[in-house]
């Protein structure tokens, strides 16, 4: 991966040892992904604590900044893939919000197969800059 997805994307959050980008096929607002730029693909044995530590860190300053532009009553945090496809390790952040029926929550609204958001590449844009803006106004990514 080496920090780049193999598709254009909109940066939210860069450091010398990981990347947040907005997700490309989005099934909410605002759904961002989280990776370290260096090869991993077990989130527990690849990673020493420190790294570990870090990058959730990151994870979680870069999830509050998403709440924050999303308004999410929830927000989801998850890391999938296999070693036959997605192997990079990588986490989603997905902020729910209000007012999604129960029945469309959790993985029903987490699926492509229940629909993408049709996202202009000027909202991706915009939403990726508020979410820099929130993440810089956090200042909690800082000296990581």
């Amino acid at each position: 991966m080496s920090g780049h997805p193999g598709y254009g994307h909109h940066t939210v959050f860069e450091d010398a040892d990981h990347i947040a980008f907005l997700d490309r096929w989005p099934t909410l607002a605002g759904k961002v992904l989280v990776a370290p730029k260096r090869h991993v693909e077990h989130v527990v044995r690849d990673l020493d604590p420190e790294a570990y530590v870090r990058l959730m860190l990151v994870v979680r300053e870069v999830a509050l900044a998403v709440e924050e532009c999303v308004g999410a009553e929830r927000t989801y945090l998850y890391s999938l893939g296999s070693m036959q496809g997605n192997a990079h390790l990588h986490w989603h952040i997905a902020g729910l919000p209000p007012g999604v029926p129960y029945g469309r929550q959790q993985f029903h609204a987490l699926m492509a197969e229940n629909g993408v958001l049709a996202v202009r590449p000027e909202e991706f844009a915009d939403m990726a800059a508020r979410i820099r803006e929130r993440i810089a106004a956090r200042g909690g990514l800082q000296g990581l």
